[in-house]
């Protein structure tokens, strides 16, 4: 059994000029162990995926139209808040985007941390390695103990020290190594990392990404990546889905995608890419606008963009066609892959 499966799922928004049908038909296997990358230009649905699994999009604006989110088997749709909190922290964590507005600036880092490990213990006594019948101050003690190992972990000095420190007296990579080190302070199975590196400079990006890439082969987690950064994808990942527009066009193991891409916007992506030898003013673009998602096309979502494009690309949406061992390709052209 998978470990997390999202099973045609569609998502609309509710907006004044309208509702947005910003999910339609996200389909995502991801086996216990594998670290996924998501890609995707700006609004495709990258992030609301991500928060989707973990059941953060608030209800209203947000409504689930169809499909199902499982994780080890459990519907994720059908549970209530209760359950979802039971999970969250606990067997699901999670990166968000931007550590500067995701740690409270108010409280120190050991009431922030104490209060997620608390959390998690709260589910499972044995993350702090306590008995079930232990009392508060036992409880509290232990979590600041597990607060600092955690922040050992993940590479920050006197940690004992810095537990009591503020946010704001940590810089913006250090920041990220605390929420790396809250994600992970429950012992989750699943990790969703949201854009962890996109606001550090390109030398703390590198060591935030062998953090988690080590932190993955010592725990086995499984790992769904957000990024922008191909070339993150290609450092650390396993596996890579893109999107567009809310579909996943193509997904499957990262040497197979980037090596022989088989979707036309996956083939934009990657040209897009510059390299040393690009001249300047030389770097490749995508001709057209991505489609108004209060009033989506009938076919495919990328058709009014795609060079390759078919009078029967606009009828209906494209299937996601297997081209590989566990590769897909949603585009009409796709050829399968023999049986």
């Amino acid at each position: 059994m998978a470990l997390l499966e999202i099973d045609d799922l569609h998502l609309a928004m509710r907006s004044f000029e309208g509702e947005a049908h910003v999910l339609a038909g996200v389909n995502l296997t991801i086996e216990r162990g594998e670290i996924w990358g998501l890609v995707g230009e700006t609004g495709c649905g990258k992030s609301l995926t991500g928060l989707s699994v973990s059941r953060l999009v608030p209800s209203p604006p947000g409504r689930y139209l169809k499909g199902a989110i499982r994780f080890d088997g459990q519907d994720l749709l059908g549970c209530d808040e209760t359950a979802m909190r039971r999970l969250r922290g606990r067997r699901i964590g999670m990166i968000f985007q931007d550590p500067t507005t995701n740690l409270n600036p108010a409280f120190r880092i050991v009431d922030q941390m104490v209060d997620v490990a608390l959390h998690a213990a709260s589910t499972d006594p044995s993350v702090l390695g306590l008995p079930a019948g232990a009392g508060r101050g036992e409880r509290r003690a232990a979590a600041r103990r597990h607060a600092q190992a955690m922040l050992e972990r993940v590479g920050i000095r006197d940690a004992a020290q810095r537990l009591d420190d503020y946010p704001h007296q940590f810089s913006g990579g250090m920041r990220q190594r605390v929420l790396i080190a809250m994600a992970l302070i429950g012992r989750p199975d699943l990790l969703i990392a949201d854009e962890p590196t996109t606001a550090l400079d390109v030398s703390v990006q590198a060591q935030i990404l062998r953090l988690l890439y080590g932190l993955v082969q010592e725990d086995g987690l499984t790992v769904l990546m957000i990024t922008h950064n191909l070339g993150v994808v290609a450092q650390l990942c396993s596996h890579v889905a893109v999107m567009y527009a809310g579909t996943v066009v193509e997904a499957g193991p990262v040497r197979d995608v980037f090596k022989a891409p088989g979707h036309p916007y996956t083939r934009a992506l990657l040209a897009a890419v510059p390299s040393a030898a690009t001249p300047r003013g030389a770097l490749r673009g995508l001709a057209g606008v991505v489609p108004n998602l209060l009033h989506p096309p009938a076919g495919c979502r990328f058709a009014s963009r795609c060079a390759a494009v078919m009078p029967t690309c606009f009828a209906a949406p494209p299937p996601a066609v297997p081209v590989g061992e566990g590769r897909t390709v949603a585009c009409l052209l796709a050829q399968p892959a023999e049986a």
